[in-house]
């Protein structure tokens, strides 16, 4: 009878309390032995501000008992050292570097080709080890990479989950860099849609990055998360600029200085800066620059051209060295070019926020960081263009330091309760459903 009952079951497609059992338990065996894989062209050593992101994460989820495994490049942004080790295992969190080409890595075409390389590479990998992981990370970094997810699942049957930190080719649309109309933008959306309607989920860094991404293809909204950037609180503290090495190495102790840390890209509005720093150039007041970026060189010429002498500019800096670095200011500036704010979301804010000081934003008016810094009540935000407002904003904190002092607690006190690494790994974990892979 039991057998005639099973053989039943079995064509009826009902299952056994035993047979139910059985198979939760092998489902369970089957998780805790594997993987969490993520993809990442940039991963430190190297100082792009993705893969510090990333690094910071999977510290986090291994904490909570996952096994993660990076695959990356070797240092191919903005870097000191070459070369970093092959396999790099801390903790639980496993680290494979593949070789990284360097072909022309300022410009587009050659960061493209690289891009590439490293997609073709990463299939490689995935080819050989898939059996090994039970879900797939994939970063837009390079930005077609979550196309090697949907490969992916369509060959080797793994689940995958898209982690949008921009949006193409949108961004390369809006830099004019290619038409909306043109064949490889629509084919560009066309694969986009297929990859995020296949995916398990997507998650993006701002509401606004959501709307426009439910726009675009409707079916994928409720599949969207949005998880903000966030700053280790614990590593990035308030510091005062007469304690602090870096400040007193760079003289920037006396002046009221203001900040821009970070990617000077084609995302970002850089002319507002320059124009700000033009009209507040007769003040105690000294712009610092610390980072590159494809702007970079235009606003050097630009601050030598009108001989400006209120300038800094300084290389990137070493992770170990960004809890002072960010901390020799009284304020920070974040910049998002116009028509960019719902394709990017500058992760420089969130180190800002935990550093104390308050905080002013160049960005289109109805970016989601006029809403932040409003609710933070850490800052302010100014439109792109609005030169008067913004220096009138800086030359008023120059001179009521117990307002900036506020203003920089509020932003930290928020930070801490909504955006560090631990509060950004719980919602990672529930957003690629993870829990049940914690041993």
């Amino acid at each position: 009878m039991a057998l005639k009952r099973a053989l039943i079951d079995g064509v009826l497609g009902i299952e056994s309390a035993a047979d139910a059992s059985a198979r939760k338990s092998a489902t369970r065996r089957r998780i805790r032995s594997s993987h969490l894989l993520i993809m990442t062209q940039f991963f430190p050593p190297d100082f792009a501000a993705t893969g510090q992101l990333i690094e910071e994460l999977v510290t986090q989820i291994g904490q909570q008992n996952v096994d993660v495994r990076v695959f990356t490049g070797q240092p191919g942004y903005a870097f000191a050292k070459e070369n970093a080790p092959e396999v790099e295992t801390r903790g639980r969190v496993r680290v494979k570097r593949s070789r990284t080409t360097q072909v022309f890595s300022r410009r587009i075409r050659g960061k493209t080709i690289n891009g590439l390389l490293f997609a073709v590479r990463s299939l490689a990998h995935l080819a050989i080890n898939s059996r090994r992981y039970q879900t797939l990370l994939v970063t837009t970094a390079p930005p077609f990479l979550p196309m090697i997810g949907y490969l992916a699942n369509v060959f080797f049957g793994l689940s995958y989950v898209c982690l949008l930190y921009d949006l193409y080719p949108d961004i390369a649309v809006e830099l004019k860099v290619v038409k909306g109309n043109h064949p490889i933008a629509v084919l560009w959306r066309w694969i986009n849609c297929r990859v995020w309607r296949r995916s398990d989920k997507i998650i993006v860094l701002s509401e606004s990055m959501k709307q426009r991404i439910a726009r675009q293809c409707p079916a994928v909204t409720d599949k969207i998360s949005v998880i903000h950037s966030w700053a280790d609180s614990e590593k990035i503290v308030p510091i005062a600029k007469k304690d602090n090495w870096f400040a007193r190495e760079h003289g920037l102790v006396e002046p009221f200085v203001v900040m821009y840390s970070g990617n000077m890209g084609r995302c970002h509005d850089i002319d507002t800066i320059f124009l700000v720093a033009q009209r507040l150039k007769n003040e105690p007041i000294l712009f610092v620059c610390i980072g590159d970026g494809a702007k970079r060189t235009a606003l050097t010429k630009a601050v030598a051209a009108a001989g400006l002498k209120n300038f800094l500019f300084l290389p990137y800096q070493e992770k170990s060295a960004l809890p002072y670095s960010l901390t020799a200011c009284d304020l920070s500036l974040v910049s998002v070019a116009d028509g960019m704010e719902s394709l990017v979301a500058p992760s420089k804010l969130y180190p800002a926020m935990a550093t104390g000081r308050p905080i002013g934003a160049i960005c289109p008016s109805h970016s989601y960081l006029k809403y932040l810094l409003a609710t933070a009540s850490c800052g302010a935000a100014f439109g792109n263009g609005e030169v008067d407002k913004v220096a009138d904003f800086i030359l008023g904190l120059s001179r009521d330091q117990e307002k900036a002092k506020t203003m920089g607690a509020s932003g930290r006190q928020y930070l801490e309760s909504h955006f560090t690494p631990k509060i950004a790994a719980q919602q990672y974990l529930s957003a690629l459903k993870l829990f049940e892979m914690r041993i």
